[in-house]
This record gives C-alpha cells, structure tokens and sequence, in this order.
C-alpha cells in the first residue's frame, strides 16, 4: 500500500514541475469531452484478478488560459470479475459513478499532444474485491485519485485515446479504462 502512497507523491511531484515548462490545453474556451471505452477493474495486489466492463464519461473543460484547463467530470464505470480458473471465487468489480475534478497538462505539439492529467474524486456506487488475500464488498461512497495518460490527436486536438485509472485505497482496487473521446467547444 505505501508504494501506491509513493507513487501517487512521485506523480503529483512530477506533474508540478512539468507544469511550469508545459501548456494543459492547445487552446482556450470551454468544451466539452465526452469519452467512452473498455472499463476495467483490477486488485491493488501482486497477484493478477481483474474484470471488465464498460466506461463512459463526460467532462466540461475551462481553459481561461492556454497554460490552464480545469476538468470537472462526472462518468460511469460498470465492470464484473472475469473468470480465475486458480481461484474461482474470486472476484473484482466495480460498478460505480465517477466524479471529481482534474487538471491536464500537455505538451504543445501538433496533431499527437501527449498528455496527463491528475485529481481527486468520489465514486458513488458498488465494489468487490474478493480474493484469497482481500475480502471487501462495500457499498456507498469511496474517494479515488484520478489518473491519465493519453494523446490528443488533430489539428485543433478534437479527439483522445487515454488511459484512464481511478485508485479507490479503501477498497484495495485500481477501476479504468482505455477510451476514446471526443471534444466539442462551447459557444
């Protein structure tokens, strides 16, 4: 658990120093984000359970600034264990509403900007981590931390192939997917 801890540090280290070298948004305005893909959940563990699902999830950007894009989101992850052959009883899932807000930061490049983005949510729904190590099946609300990597792609940077992950610590589990999204701007 605390190299999970370190790694988010690290990250959040990371993503400050890289903040005053780099733009979070190719341009400025308000948009709108809208991604879909495959949901995954997976055991904060050494050992490989996981499932997969769906994913989905909208965002309104603010970009008041070029070097500047708040994210607030607000998305839906429905995943159910796939199957363990070793340990058939066990079980990881997560079917849950995401919100929270994030922050991007982007390398200005044209047509492939690779990008990342970090920040802080809740997920509001069901989750099971059921392995032979863990046994969590909690309902309610659950805090995550949003991570992503990606690139934003075209000319004007209008579509997205992320990977998206959302670390719950309360519940030993990492939910994401791999998505595609779209960007529309706002009048």
């Amino acid at each position: 658990m605390q190299q999970v801890y370190r790694k988010c540090i690290l990250i959040s280290v990371l993503i400050i120093i890289m903040s005053f070298s780099l733009k979070a948004q190719p341009k400025q305005g308000r948009f709108i984000d809208v991604s879909i893909g495959l949901g995954i959940s997976a055991y904060d563990g050494d050992v490989d359970f996981s499932g997969s699902g769906f994913y989905f999830q909208g965002e309104y950007v603010y970009a008041p600034k070029k070097w500047l894009g708040l994210r607030p989101y607000l998305g839906l992850i429905l995943t159910s264990g796939d199957d363990n052959t070793t340990f058939p009883d066990s079980e990881v899932a997560t079917n849950a509403v995401l919100i929270g807000g994030k922050a991007r930061i982007l390398a200005p490049i044209p047509w492939v900007a690779p990008y990342l983005e970090a920040g802080i949510g809740a997920s509001i729904g069901s989750f099971e981590t059921l392995t032979p190590f863990t046994n969590i099946s909690r309902s309610g609300l659950v805090a995550h931390i949003p991570v992503s990597i990606g690139l934003a792609l075209g000319k004007r940077h209008g579509l997205d192939i992320a990977f998206s992950y959302y670390y719950h610590p309360s519940v030993d589990q990492f939910a994401g997917a791999a998505a595609f999204g779209l960007s529309f701007r706002l009048p």
